[in-house]
């Protein structure tokens, strides 16, 4: 992911001025990563290595939207719905 993308992915999920790392930018974060490692892995079948790091960045994810739907309801709905993410 380039410079310009993690600022505009920030700038669009952040809470407030200078938030870099609460949930939701967390989660926002993770997504493209993801995105852009299932694309990878569709052409690259065999790379196991780039997987292993796939299904990790997925739970991380899984335990992130966990937490805050146990601590905002309403802020956890928003994001799924932003991020397009079934639930």
């Amino acid at each position: 992911m380039d410079k310009e993308k993690k600022i505009d992915i920030i700038n669009k999920f952040a809470r407030q001025e200078a938030d870099t790392g609460s949930t939701q930018v967390q989660v926002a974060l993770l997504t493209e990563r993801i995105n852009q490692l299932t694309e990878h892995m569709a052409a690259n079948r065999r790379d196991y290595s780039s997987q292993r790091s796939l299904l990790k960045l997925v739970g991380q994810r899984r335990r992130l939207l966990a937490y805050l739907s146990k601590q905002d309801v309403g802020q956890y709905h928003n994001l799924i719905t932003r991020l397009g993410l079934r639930k």
